[in-house]
């Protein structure tokens, strides 16, 4: 019972600090990244998708992404999905190829960033403190209902907190990252 508890709370945690890796990837620096056009949707036939199931999204160089979509009738609804996101990009197309510059950052836009991955760290390490702090009613409930001993919470309690604090930790390493990142001129 105290072993699922630990391996349920290690991997939730676990997919919070990936998907904060994802939403940070988003996060531009300055450099291309074809995941920074992952959440673009764009209207295909009805539906919305992302911009990679309807074109293949490749680095020209190293700041300007090339979107090559799979049909030329896409063309008009891949530039407006690029522009209507919150970006701030202007693509420019030429023949079948759509190419996304990507503007220098100034000091106040890279200002802006960093203040949305501090953010985005809060929430991840907001969802690894709830992650705890089920883990810990999880075995109160036990010892309530007289499954386990109390040394055994206890024991179970320092683990779950070691495993918080090497997640926030983490977290921590992953900021400081992508901070300097940002930063760099």
């Amino acid at each position: 019972m105290i072993e699922e508890i630990k391996i349920d709370a290690d991997s939730r945690m676990n997919k919070s600090i990936e998907s904060l890796k994802t939403e940070l990837t988003k996060i531009r620096t300055g450099r291309a990244n074809v995941s920074l056009l992952d959440h673009v949707m764009v209207d295909y036939y009805g539906s919305e998708v992302p911009i990679a199931q309807a074109a293949t999204v490749t680095v020209e160089d190293a700041r300007t992404i090339a979107v090559s979509p799979w049909e030329k009738a896409l063309i008009p609804a891949i530039e407006k999905a690029i522009m209507s996101s919150d970006m701030g990009l202007n693509p420019v197309t030429s023949g079948d190829m759509i190419r996304v510059p990507l503007p220098a950052l100034t000091e106040e836009r890279r200002k802006d960033f960093v203040k949305l991955v501090r953010q985005e760290a809060e929430q991840c390490r907001v969802a690894i403190r709830n992650i705890r702090r089920d883990a810990n009613a999880d075995f109160k409930e036990l010892v309530k209902e007289k499954e386990i001993s109390e040394d055994d919470e206890r024991g179970a309690l320092e683990y779950i907190q070691k495993l918080t604090d090497k997640h926030i930790k983490s977290i921590d390493d992953i900021l400081t990252s992508k901070e300097k990142e940002l930063m760099e001129f």
